[in-house]
Order: structure tokens, then C-alpha cells, then sequence
């Protein structure tokens, strides 16, 4: 094979276009046409460039009697396994799945209360003839609805397991252009995770603002019972936002970590994404025998700012932990 057919063959196997392998070789898009249809040659200069840019040796690309490419960065046994770029991509399609899977469960775990705060409030004010008790009822019902469609979430990220244990679990090695492909698709991609990441940070920290803004404009019991149904809304929302980019950030940085199997991230994120299953049902639950058993609704409401404190802390101690541990 010659030059020219190596070079549209690596071109093709990330996915570029002549123009967008002009951009990164920094010449016109006619230039890597005359390449690939041997009318001119690259010099030594873009050779190098082409073998770093494709991940391949320069003599692949100048010897015609390589056939099969040579990684440059191939450091692996030979017994490692070889993940394609659409295997790549069908990891992280696996991994965003089961992180909306999860980003759901927490969201209908933490937002149960809303509709029993909802009805609380509107048997404060005698809307639609609600009594207290009536509305207790009801409300507690809808949380074990909500709650039971949360876990049904949890439960179904199982079926992903067995399909990202390849990457997740084994050594593994990229087929040539991949790592180059997913570089610069975190690349792209770590401005928006840098912008979702703020987002659901801001929502966990100016969650508590409406309910002070409610206590201290008007200490009905309504009003704060809107303000909590806002500040769940908020927290949840902020979860919903930060499981999944987190997980795509994750899925990515763990395909760039060829080689390394049940590498730090990897394990981190599963321990988390293993903690909101359990940690966001129980918190329900304990906020439910504590309100049943007290019947003072007003006050129980103060352990959902707390949880979701408690539960950020608890990540930090894993991390600290897992740092000690190296």
C-alpha cells in the first residue's frame, strides 16, 4: 500500500473530512487531495505531523510493504485487547444511558416531596377543600410512586454492566487514530462540562436563597412550603445536570487511559453513581418515619439541605480516602 492510499485510509478510519485533516496539518484542503491522489508528496516535515496526528509509525507511512500500522504509542503486551472507535463510542453511548438512568432515580427521589409539600400548602390556604390529613395522605402516596419509579431507574442500569466491563475491567489498547479522535473530542467537550458543572453548583448553592427570602418576607407556613418545593427543584435539577456530563467527562478520560484496567476514575465514578442509588432512597425514607412520627412537617423539611450537604461530603471522603489508599 502507498502513501497516498495510507493516508486516506487513516483519514477515513477517525472520520475526517479533507478539509477538517487540512485544518489540523495546517495546509488547503486541495494540498491533502494532491496527497491522496499522489499527484504530489508530503515532505518530511508533514510526514512526522501525519504520523503524530494518526498515531502511527513514519515507517508505516513511508514503507509500502507495511500493511498494518504501527502505533507510536503502543506500550501494551500483545495480549491486550484492541478497542475500535466504534466499540469507543458505543462505551460512552453505554455510559451516558445508565448515567440518565441514574440522573432520573435521584431526580424522582429527591422531587417526591414536592407533591406533598404542594398539597401541604394548598391545605393552608383551603384551596380545593384539602384537609391536612388529606393532603398528608395523598402526598405520601405519590412519594411511593415517585420513590418506586426512582428504583425501577436504578434497577434497570444492570443491563450496561456486562457491556462496558471490556473497557472498564480488561487492558486494553486503541486501534490507531481513536486516541487522537477522543483527545479532541474532550477537547471540545470540556467547555460545556466546565459550563454544566458551574450551572448545577450554582443551583446547589443559591438553593437555600428562596426559602430565606420566604422567611424573611412572609413566615407563613404556605410560603415556606413553596420555597421548599423551589429549593428541592433546585437541588435536583442540579443532580440531574451533574450526572450525566460528569459520567461523559469520565467516559472520555477513561478511553484515553488505555492500558490501565479499574483505573481511579472508573472505580470513582461507579462508587458514586452506586452511592445516589442507595444514599437518595434511604435519605426518603428516613425523612418519611421522622415526619409520620412527629406529624411536624414544618420542621422535618430541614434534613433535604442537610442530605444534600452530608451527601457531597460523603464524595469528598471518598476521594480523600482513595487518595490515602495510593
Amino acid at each position: 500500500m502507498i502513501l497516498a492510499d495510507k493516508i486516506v485510509r487513516l483519514r477515513k478510519q477517525v472520520g475526517w473530512s479533507q478539509e477538517e485533516l487540512a485544518e489540523k496539518m495546517n495546509v488547503s484542503r486541495q494540498s491533502v487531495s494532491k496527497w491522496e491522489s499522489t499527484n504530489s508528496i508530503p515532505d518530511l516535515n508533514k510526514i512526522i505531523m501525519l504520523a503524530e496526528i494518526f498515531e502511527v509509525t513514519t515507517d508505516y507511512l513511508l514503507k509500502d510493504n507495511i500493511e498494518a500500522p504501527e502505533s507510536i504509542t503502543d506500550n501494551l503486551e500483545n495480549n491486550a485487547i484492541q478497542i475500535s472507535l466504534e466499540q469507543a463510542m458505543k462505551y460512552v453511548e453505554n455510559k451516558m444511558e445508565m448515567a440518565r438512568l441514574i440522573a432520573k432515580g435521584v431526580f424522582l427521589c429527591v422531587g417526591s416531596m414536592v407533591p406533598l409539600f404542594a398539597l401541604l400548602a394548598m391545605a393552608e390556604t383551603n384551596q380545593l377543600n384539602l384537609t391536612s390529613d388529606i393532603a398528608t395522605t395523598t402526598g405520601i402516596v405519590l412519594i411511593l410512586v415517585l420513590i418506586s419509579i426512582g428504583v425501577s431507574f436504578f434497577i434497570r442500569t444492570n443491563q450496561y454492566e456486562s457491556d462496558l466491563a471490556l473497557i472498564e475491567n480488561e487492558e486494553f489498547e486503541l486501534a490507531y487514530g481513536v486516541h487522537s479522535a477522543f483527545k479532541e473530542k474532550l477537547q471540545k467537550f470540556r467547555g460545556t462540562y466546565n459550563l454544566k458543572l458551574s450551572i448545577a453548583i450554582s443551583l446547589f448553592i443559591f438553593s437555600f436563597v428562596p426559602l430565606m427570602v420566604g422567611s424573611t418576607v412572609s413566615g407563613s407556613s404556605d410560603v415556606l412550603l413553596m420555597m421548599l418545593i423551589v429549593l428541592l427543584l433546585m437541588i435536583a435539577t442540579g443532580i440531574y445536570i451533574l450526572i450525566p456530563v460528569s459520567t461523559k467527562y469520565g467516559s472520555y478520560n477513561r478511553i484515553l487511559q488505555e492500558g490501565y484496567p479499574y483505573a481511579k476514575k472508573s472505580r470513582r465514578t461507579k462508587r458514586i453513581e452506586k452511592l445516589a442509588a442507595f444514599y437518595w432512597p434511604l435519605l426518603t425514607a428516613i425523612y418519611l418515619g421522622w415526619s409520620l412520627w412527629t406529624m411536624d412537617w414544618g420542621i422535618t423539611w430541614i434534613l433535604w439541605p442537610v442530605g444534600a450537604i452530608l451527601f457531597a461530603a460523603l464524595i469528598g471522603l471518598m476521594e480523600l480516602l482513595d487518595k490515602d489508599d495510593t
